[in-house]
């Protein structure tokens, strides 16, 4: 493939991505930001921070949605940085990573900075304020990566320790961690229907369902080093750049390698961008060069060589570009192919092989076509002498010709046979009711002797004349259950016509839950839904449905009674409630209080705080996250006690306050840092304290003061 668009720069291309549809933002490794116009990627404006990028592999840099943050490691990368790109000016500077900073990000809702170090830290910066807001779990090794859920509500970090953090920015509680890596973790990346991707430096990619934490699949192919990684179209497509050069792309749906060398590079890929609206893929070089790619490019030449039959064209516009399958001018040609082998197949089961060839002659250049009509037509080689054994009723050995040449299973003459053979069955179950009907029996499966599978079945039968008489009379009674008992007990029960039934039947209740549950009448689905925990096919996800839909019922009857501790407890636990319109509308209600909470956290305001959140106080699942501005609070008035030379023993009652609050924490080990430069002398021993925890942490425990003496608690 070629770009439809390109660029050169002096130095490596670390960061691509389209903002507000009107600009290419892109960044070097000397940390230039150069606004581009899309169509001419003529240069708009530029900023320069000076901070040599030496990383191509991790996130140097990171922008806020709306452009108006800017994140970077700084040179030597010993500190992060986050500026304001209108004003130019320093917000932030984290100077606390023991070590070197790995990777900086910025959260979908622009809420805060993040900058992830060597040393397992994830520091949590408040853009607004510029303060240490808190810090994510701890990883006891470098934290390679860092992604968010589209809605900003979590966050993924992927670490040398081979695991991955699960954390929820919406209450500030961390999940179980995800571990099935045998090598460090470099990717991380959120996909839609509550799925995460990583990789590890082996190239092992595994999807997660971050709901239940349970991995999905595992994605086979990846030889090379991987350095960045995009999804686009919707996350249809996974794009991995690599070490070498390649683009390599998966289907998010199939989870099938689509191409391993979609695109050949001379130079590392350094940077992955992807322009949804058009359709493109960005890529950025360690050359410097800037490429731009339609995924979609030449879908109208498609159209125009069907028009004149010209299908080795179309072939060898899709051999140039596999994604061209996944368009409707492929579909339109793949019907066509369809189509054709379907009415070959017709003409040589009717004897008519010369109609038959006639219909590829428009398909002969394409080498795989050809192949396939070749094939075609040697399966049907013993076709003829198959259709006399139908004829003559010498069904042993057309079955096991059948058997042999599996294309035959799929002709009118076998379905026939297969259907006279069901016939032949349910006729003979009937007269075993009766013993003394057992010779008419054998005259019924006389046909049949000699054939390996159907003697098997019908020993059975004869053998269990009264098993098919229970399982009938369960069907009977709707027992379903206890049919799926007698099936998997008795395999010949999926020859009759009962089996047949069952089946269709479970088939029909689920496309009815189906559509009542789309409809929104999730009372009368879930009725059905009940109904299905009696059949194994189904019975698994029945039980997830039933339980989110109880669990829609009592938020939304939560709602309507204005029982918000409910609707909220509720709403935190459960994936799908977060993406509905009232949850959406309960989320962005608590982000505006907690935004203004933070303000006053940001001042070490705990009136105001308190104030801001009175509301949520009794609400089990934002414990956490309210317990966190408190704890910002009393670091933010610690760190003022130090600047303000407040004496000795008054920051140390604070520190021992901390502690028995909310535990050795990090932002707490590091305020000790910084606390006992300024006070040398000090004697104090954190491991000695008597410890809290941010997770046994209550409303109840705020105090006004965590300077205050003696310790005291006052209820909020």
């Amino acid at each position: 493939m070629k770009p439809i668009r390109s660029s050169k720069f002096d130095k490596a291309v670390v960061h691509v991505e389209i903002l507000n549809n009107k600009y290419l933002l892109v960044v070097d490794a000397l940390t230039t930001v150069r606004y581009l116009d899309i169509e001419t990627l003529e240069i708009v404006n530029q900023l320069k921070a000076n901070a040599i990028q030496t990383s191509f592999v991790n996130n140097s840099v990171a922008f806020s949605s709306d452009s108006s943050y800017f994140a970077l490691i700084a040179s030597g990368a010993k500190e992060s940085k986050l500026y304001n790109t209108k004003t130019k000016k320093l917000v932030a500077a984290v100077t606390r990573h023991q070590g070197y900073v790995s990777c900086v990000a910025i959260d979908p809702k622009n809420r805060y900075m993040f900058s992830c170090g060597e040393d397992g830290l994830t520091f949590g910066v408040d853009i607004k304020s510029g303060q240490l807001a808190f810090t994510l779990p701890r990883h006891v090794d470098t934290v390679n990566d860092i992604a968010f859920s589209k809605n900003g509500g979590w966050a993924a970090t992927g670490s040398y320790d081979k695991n991955i953090a699960l954390f929820n920015l919406a209450t500030m509680t961390p999940r179980d961690r995800l571990r099935a890596h045998s090598a460090p973790v470099v990717k991380v990346q959120f996909l839609n229907k509550n799925r995460l991707l990583s990789i590890d430096k082996k190239g092992s990619a595994i999807i997660w369902n971050i709901a239940n934490l349970k991995v999905i699949t595992r994605l086979q192919g990846i030889h090379d080093d991987v350095t960045k990684i995009v999804t686009g179209n919707d996350d249809a497509f996974l794009f991995i750049g690599t070490k070498l050069g390649y683009v390599i792309v998966y289907d998010l749906k199939s989870y099938e390698q689509i191409t391993m060398k979609y695109i050949k590079l001379n130079s590392s890929i350094s940077a992955l961008g992807f322009d949804e609206t058009n359709k493109n893929l960005l890529i950025g070089t360690q050359d410097g060069d800037l490429l731009i790619y339609d995924i979609f490019q030449d879908q109208n030449a498609i159209y125009e060589a069907l028009t004149y039959k010209k299908y080795s064209l179309v072939q060898g516009l899709i051999d140039n570009n596999p994604l061209l399958i996944y368009t409707d001018a492929y579909v339109t040609f793949n019907t066509l192919w369809e189509k054709t082998l379907e009415r070959a197949k017709e003409f040589i089961e009717d004897g008519d092989k010369q109609k038959a060839t006639k219909l590829f002659e428009n398909f002969m250049e394409i080498p795989s076509k050809r192949q396939a009509m070749q094939k075609l037509f040697e399966k049907y080689q013993d076709y003829d002498k198959f259709l006399v054994l139908v004829k003559q009723n010498k069904l042993p050995l057309a079955y096991g010709l059948a058997k042999s040449n599996s294309i035959f299973q799929e002709t009118k003459a076998y379905l026939a046979i297969e259907s006279q053979w069901k016939k032949s069955v349910a006729l003979a179950q009937k007269y075993l009711l009766n013993p003394n009907n057992e010779d008419k029996v054998k005259e019924i499966f006389a046909p049949y002797r000699g054939i390996p599978e159907k003697t098997i079945i019908i020993q059975d039968i004869f053998l269990n004349a009264m098993v098919y008489n229970r399982f009938k009379t369960s069907m009977v009674n709707k027992n379903f259950k206890m049919a799926f008992e007698y099936v998997k007990k008795y395999p010949f029960l999926k020859e009759s016509a009962e089996y047949g039934i069952l089946i269709r039947y479970s088939d029909s209740l689920y496309i009815k839950a189906q559509e009542l549950q789309k409809s929104g009448d999730t009372h009368a689905a879930i009725k059905f839904y009940r109904m299905l925990l009696d059949f194994d096919d189904f019975k698994e996800e029945a039980k997830e449905i039933i339980l989110e839909i109880e669990n829609q019922h009592k938020f939304f009857n939560a709602l309507k009674e204005n029982d918000m501790v409910t609707a909220y407890n509720i709403l935190d636990a459960s994936f799908e409630l977060q993406s509905s319109q009232d949850g959406i509308k309960l989320e962005q209600m608590w982000e505006k209080d907690y935004d203004k909470a933070s303000e006053a956290a940001a001042k070490s305001d705990v009136d105001s705080v308190k104030y801001r959140l009175s509301k949520y106080i009794q609400i089990r699942s934002k414990y956490m996250a309210i317990g966190t501005l408190i704890s910002w609070c009393y670091i933010t008035e610690l760190n003022r006690a130090v600047k303000s030379k407040i004496d000795q023993k008054t920051i140390e009652n604070g520190i021992k306050n901390y502690i028995l609050y909310f535990g050795l924490s990090d932002q707490i080990v590091t305020f000790f840092d910084l606390f006992c430069k300024e006070y040398p002398e000090t004697k104090l021993n954190l491991e000695s304290q008597v410890k809290g925890s941010i997770e046994s942490w209550r409303p109840s425990m705020i105090i006004k003061s965590i300077l205050d003496l003696p310790l005291t608690c006052s209820i909020a």
